[in-house]
């Protein structure tokens, strides 16, 4: 039974005398270097021209709006009022809280930065971006699942999950998988299929897309997911906190993919780059 099998999984993944390395940390270092493999790749195949330099910049950039923004996103939207009480726990990034919409708002607003600092188009640069950022949420989520931590409704189904502690002894909805399959692997087997069409897809088809789809596979995926302790559900028996987020990503995600089907802005450097597959 998976219950038997995973829900004692120790969160730490060894430690060797005061260092600790955690499956979460991991998974931060798996999500950003797989990202940047994939914006290496695409941008090869896309003629976009990406050298070491500007990988290692689009990296830290991406790196700072992710963990800047995803902190400041929970303190604002989870924090229920905590902060403000205790402001030094804003810096506790040990004692956790990351919200995935304030990362994300942190790596678009990042990305302006380094798409001056390469001279990439910003909507290339997101797309780009976009295409692998679904790896990172593939490994964040499994990092979730042995961490105990987001777990989903109580579940009679046969796979479900006793996580214990302050998830209590009944199985659960493993909805942390179920998010690692929707908003990691199918995500990003969506946006990578469709970055090998020839020519490339105008700029900011990618970023729509992923805003959309993101938005539409976290919206359902909170129906089976239990809400945060401190929120709970904002309106009647179903609303949460990550729904009401999700819904301007959609919105914006609409807009943008419009804006490129309409626009039919090539990808940068397709005329008069070399090619370098």
């Amino acid at each position: 039974m998976l219950n038997d099998i995973y829900q004692n999984i120790d969160p730490v993944l060894f430690s060797a005398g005061p260092f600790t390395v955690r499956w979460y940390g991991l998974a931060y270092v798996l999500g950003f270097v797989c990202a940047a493999l994939v914006i290496w790749r695409v941008a090869r195949r896309w003629r976009v021209r990406v050298d070491v330099d500007s990988l290692l910049t689009i990296m830290f950039c991406v790196i700072i709006g992710v963990i800047v923004g995803g902190r400041l996103g929970y303190v604002l939207f989870y924090g229920n009022g905590m902060y403000l009480q205790n402001p030094l726990e804003i810096l506790a990034f040990n004692h956790g809280g990351m919200s995935f919409h304030g990362g994300l708002v942190g790596a678009l607003l990042a990305g302006i930065v380094a798409a001056k600092l390469t001279g990439i188009p910003y909507l290339t640069l997101a797309d780009l971006g976009c295409i692998g950022a679904p790896l990172g949420l593939l490994f964040g989520r499994c990092a979730n699942f042995i961490n105990g931590e987001l777990w989903g409704a109580p579940t009679d189904a046969p796979w479900g999950v006793v996580f214990g502690g302050a998830a209590g002894m009944m199985p659960r909805h493993p909805s942390q998988l179920y998010e690692a399959f929707l908003e990691g692997i199918v995500l990003f087997a969506v946006l990578y299929l469709l970055s090998r069409a020839r020519p490339p897809r105008s700029r900011g088809t990618f970023l729509g897309l992923f805003l959309i789809m993101y938005g539409c596979f976290r919206f359902i995926m909170e129906f089976v997911r239990e809400p945060d302790v401190q929120l709970g559900y904002l309106w009647g028996d179903w609303l949460t906190m990550g729904q009401l987020l999700s819904v301007p990503l959609i919105l914006v995600g609409i807009g943008v993919l419009v804006y490129a089907l309409v626009m039919k802005k090539p990808q940068q450097g397709l005329s008069d780059m070399v090619h370098t597959e």
